[in-house]
């Protein structure tokens, strides 16, 4: 078996990669079940257009597609960087048993990938943020939710 090392490893190469075919940032990820790499993944973002195509959504998608399932039950995910609010969400999302991470926040900001002004947002009042956000129209946004409640063949999650 695999050590954790050698794991991150593959990740760092995935980063390697992605970054040399200029796919997107330095990052990589990959994800394992039973000692084996069931899905990778790396930072797609600036290739496909695309601001969500950061290496642990991509590796996630690959992953969950492989196996037939939209959840991570029994898998590690090892990604070169520790993950940003989205990718986090994103992990949660998933379920998987663990996350190992190679470097850190501070690390990523220091080459210019800095999420804190993310994290200072989520506490702020709607109005107050960068992005202001309103709730319009939640009565009609209701609508779907109460037919969800009603779904006889709803696949829940």
């Amino acid at each position: 078996m695999k050590h954790h090392e050698e794991f991150m490893s593959t990740a760092v190469k995935a980063a390697l990669k992605g970054m040399n075919n200029n796919e997107g940032g330095p990052f990589g990820c990959i994800v394992v079940k039973d000692g084996k790499v069931i899905g990778s993944g790396n930072n797609k973002v600036t290739s496909t257009n695309d601001p969500t195509a950061h290496a642990e959504v991509t590796a996630i998608r690959d992953a969950c597609k492989n196996i037939g399932a939209f959840q991570l039950d029994g898998c590690i995910i090892y990604t070169s960087c520790e993950p940003c609010p989205m990718c986090l969400g994103a992990i949660y999302w998933a379920r998987p048993d663990k996350v190992y991470y190679g470097s850190n926040q501070q690390d990523a900001a220091n080459i210019g990938f800095d999420d804190a002004f993310i994290y200072k947002e989520i506490p702020l009042p709607y109005a107050e943020r960068s992005i202001p956000f309103e709730q319009v129209g939640r009565e009609i946004a209701l609508e779907p939710f109460q037919k969800w409640t009603e779904k006889q063949d709803k696949t829940a999650y």
